[in-house]
């Protein structure tokens, strides 16, 4: 076991962790004030029912040896995580199970947080209107039947004695997907587009307009994802090592250079930029970043960031031209970043990275880019027709959204007998929060307080 390398694991840890409560800001504050709390509980539930499915089966089914083709592991090997955890003590000193050179139970920790925030990211697709049980209900089937399966093609490699056999996509195709942009990004996006087609549209979308109630909370949910996703990408490298200094730097510019893009679009296409443009801009460099980080030169890095964020861009308004009401722009950001940082390995890939591997513009070929599209486009159609089917059992048997009248309400009051905001002490009642009566005056005339008051 290596001191440093564990130190590192158990902060990164931490750090993606904190990126789902990120992601409950983020989302929170995009949907209006109705909603903000039903929207940050559906990321809060799904860090406790993922958690749970995690240690019973989850991490068994992604990473335990292989049962067939690659396809997943045995749920029974490390169920519970038997095998795992401390069972002996030589000595004074216990008997730690390793994965490399890092605790086994720190390389459990760490995916957990990768499940957790992957189930979480397709909440956003279907705000303002699904159901809080239904969501568990879905969320613990659809991490079961599709991310358990598709972690392990992706993330599950073969040890070199034989020993540990993994996922096809990982040992046999041989696509880079250093940190999740198929397992993650490209299978909650595609995931997120079936939901949202199969729950229908908000009542009153596209005409009326559902603004983000909260800009405030978006930006703030923006840099705690990116601050968390160092831990998501340089984390990956699974020690504190050049890897993992590599990762970073790479998640830095090509961030930077996604939100300038998505800023200089809108400054073409709408005559100003947004800070909602900027939050999505952090979030489409990141994502595109995600599979790309270990593989991809710094410049590298500030191309892919710059066309995955024009891209994502203008790939958000495709829900008004397709009909589909993808509330926060999964699709938009997810989905087409994932698919674009995964296929642009194919061009950028540079064989002075740590994955060593030369892309078509550095006279490799096409023979990474295919394997690429073939990776991408596996998880793409799996997750998507899977996801599809789940949806439609689930509202066959308890139905996914709140009815015309709870939506017309508000899915908080509804759902959760809260408020996301108290205005009560606005309304009288006495206290020290009662609102003072308003004064009454004429235009231009100065107020007798004024400049008494702090």
């Amino acid at each position: 076991m290596n001191n440093g390398d564990t130190a590192w694991m158990l902060a990164s840890t931490a750090l993606v962790l904190l990126m789902t409560p990120g992601l409950a800001l983020f989302y929170g504050g995009m949907v209006r004030s109705k909603s903000v709390l039903n929207m940050m509980m559906m990321s809060l539930g799904a860090m406790g029912l993922i958690g749970v499915l995690w240690v019973l089966y989850g991490y068994s089914m992604a990473f335990g040896n292989d049962v067939g083709s690659g396809l997943l592991g045995n749920p029974a090997e490390n169920a519970g995580l038997q095998g795992l955890f401390v069972g002996t003590y030589t000595g004074d000193s216990p008997d730690y199970p390793l994965s490399g050179s890092i605790p086994a139970l720190a390389f459990v920790g760490f995916q957990a947080t990768f499940a957790i925030i992957t189930v979480a990211l397709i909440s956003g697709a279907v705000a303002d209107r699904m159901r809080f049980g239904p969501w568990l209900l879905f969320a613990g089937i659809w991490a079961t039947i599709v991310y358990f399966p598709v972690a392990h093609w992706v993330f599950a490699f073969s040890s070199a004695d034989g020993s540990v056999v993994g996922g096809w996509i990982a040992n046999d195709l041989k696509a880079i997907d250093f940190a999740g942009g198929t397992a993650v990004h490209i299978n909650a996006g595609v995931a997120a587009l079936a939901l949202a087609i199969v729950i229908g549209k908000r009542r009153g979308w596209p005409r009326e307009a559902m603004r983000p109630h909260n800009l405030t909370l978006v930006m703030l949910g923006a840099g705690l994802l990116w601050f968390g996703w160092f831990g998501f990408n340089a984390g990956s490298a699974l020690g504190a090592n050049g890897t993992a200094a590599f990762a970073l730097v790479n998640t830095i510019v090509a961030t930077s250079a996604a939100m300038l893009a998505w800023l200089l679009v809108e400054r073409i296409r709408d005559g100003k930029p947004t800070s909602l443009g900027a939050a999505s801009g952090i979030v489409a460099g990141l994502v595109a970043i995600t599979p790309a980080c270990s593989s991809v030169s710094p410049l590298g890095g500030i191309a892919i960031g710059g066309i995955t964020g024009a891209l994502c861009a203008l790939a958000v308004g495709l829900k008004y031209r397709f009909g589909y009401d993808d509330s926060l722009d999964v699709v938009g950001v997810h989905l087409v970043g994932g698919l674009a940082g995964t296929v642009l390995i194919g061009f950028f890939a540079d064989p002075g990275s740590p994955a060593a591997v030369a892309g078509l513009f550095y006279g490799g070929g096409v023979d990474q880019l295919w394997r690429q599209v073939v990776g991408a486009l596996a998880v793409l159609l799996y997750s998507g027709i899977v996801t599809a089917i789940i949806a439609l059992l689930v509202k066959a048997a308890i139905g996914l959204r709140v009815t015309p009248e709870a939506e017309a309400t508000g899915i908080d009051e509804t759902e959760h007998a809260e408020t996301g905001y108290d205005f009560s002490s606005l309304r009288g009642g006495g206290g020290l929060g009662t609102a003072r009566p308003p004064v009454t005056r004429t235009p231009g005339q100065v107020p007798a307080t004024a400049g008494k008051e702090s």
